[in-house]
């Protein structure tokens, strides 16, 4: 005799209609990654300084910084690779350095461009605006690419706002906008701030009949405002709620965030307490929402008689924020770009022999020392998915170890954004 259903239909659709708003709230606000490519980092260079060439050069200086100190696979066992490890990464990072040195690119307008008067930042945005539209139609400009505008604070919010219009207007003056453009807003404080931005590219969006939601940004977290408010809330929480869908990332700002909690320059830092709390309630504030993370940069360069000391400590910096779950950052001279890939390069390569033999297990129903849940296999999928697309391993042998192509892999990653079969 079977059981019979003690719950009605009548509960059921009492149940149903209860969690309507939930299930709205689930599926506007928390949709997941949208299974694009993240870059491993973000340069900065002065707004001024951009030219088409500047990621090749930048690249050029990579690979002669690494040279005049034994070369990169010297540089890897600098890093603590063992040598089979530094042999198989040095040739695909020297590759990358050769080929695409910089992932995504932010002209800057504000900290590192300065207060020039309204003329000179008038003509940069505009020359900015044309040298991105020349760089992406030759093929130079690196797959993701934008500008930092300053702030919108009442002291620098018109003069902020003018860049951004300016930059954006030339750009689509140019003809299509780029598909990897990206845009900074800095020095966020409030929720605020972020509605007034979003207002903004809205209104660029309408002036330049662009469709709506194709201008996107990242926000800098800089300010404990944001982290912690003044009721005790944490308004960076609440950003992906206030514009759904419109902001892209978070960035953690480590030097304005550490200073303004007073913490002295030398103890500044990517690892101080102060940051990890930071970047800990960023996480937090972003799960399943599609908001990338970014950490932020070490301002140690690799150069002289310190120049193997400083790439230590970048090279560590760099595999601190990916084990934490960051896999981005800043890099702020050509120098940092060689640890930059040595070391995302040796975290993915490392990990893959077992994250492989786990999905092969998973997907073929084998069981294993490790029994793997589909959140954990999705993670899984997702961790040898950034491996593969940012070169650390090629395709043949990601297929050769998982028995997954990248179509397979993303399906996986990305459940979501699968294809309903019927």
């Amino acid at each position: 005799m079977s059981t019979v259903p003690s719950l009605s239909a009548s509960d059921l659709a009492q149940i149903d209609a209860s969690l309507q708003a939930t299930d709205r709230l689930l599926d506007r606000n928390y949709p997941g990654d949208d299974g694009s490519r993240q870059p491993v980092h973000t340069v900065y260079v002065p707004a001024d300084r951009f030219t088409p060439g500047l990621a090749a050069d930048w690249g050029r200086q990579a690979l002669a910084a690494a040279d005049a100190h034994g070369g990169l696979e010297r540089l890897g066992t600098l890093l603590g690779q063992d040598s089979a490890l530094a042999a198989a990464v040095a040739p695909r990072v020297a590759a990358k350095l050769a080929t695409e040195p910089i992932e995504d690119l932010r002209l800057d307008f504000e900290d590192g461009y300065g207060n020039r008067g309204d003329e000179a930042e008038d003509a940069d945005a505009v020359a900015a605006g044309k040298a991105v539209a020349a760089a992406v139609a030759a093929g130079t400009a690196p797959p993701f690419i934008g500008i930092r505008f300053k702030c919108l604070e009442a002291a620098t919010r018109a003069r902020g706002l003018r860049t951004l219009d300016l930059f954006v207007s030339t750009l689509a003056e140019a003809g299509e906008l780029p598909d990897g453009l990206v845009l900074t807003l800095p020095k966020v404080t409030t929720v605020d701030q972020v509605k007034a931005m979003d207002f903004a590219v809205g209104r660029l969006e309408a002036a330049h009949k662009l469709p709506a939601g194709r201008l996107r940004f990242e926000v800098q977290v800089e300010t404990p405002q944001l982290i912690l408010g003044a009721d005790g809330s944490s308004p960076v929480a609440r950003l992906a709620h206030e514009v759904p869908g419109r902001i892209s990332a978070l960035h953690y700002g480590t030097y304005d965030y550490s200073a303004s909690l007073e913490i002295s320059a030398q103890y500044q830092s990517m690892e101080h307490p102060v940051a990890d709390f930071a970047k800990e309630v960023m996480q937090l504030a972003v799960a399943g929402t599609g908001i990338r993370l970014s950490d932020g940069s070490s301002n140690v360069v690799p150069l002289g008689d310190g120049a193997e000391d400083a790439w230590r400590l970048h090279g560590r910096l760099v595999r601190r924020s990916l084990e934490r779950g960051y896999y981005q950052g800043w890099d702020m001279h050509p120098a940092h770009l060689p640890t930059r890939f040595l070391a995302t390069y040796a975290f993915y390569r490392q990990g893959l022999p077992a994250a492989a033999a786990r999905l092969a297990n998973y997907v073929s129903r084998t069981e294993g020392a490790v029994m793997d849940e589909p959140a954990t296999a999705r993670a899984l999928a997702n961790f040898v998915l950034r491996g593969l697309v940012c070169g650390a391993a090629g395709a043949d042998e990601v297929q050769a170890s998982t028995g997954l192509d990248q179509t397979q892999l993303t399906a996986l990653a990305h459940p979501r954004l699968a294809p309903v079969s019927h």
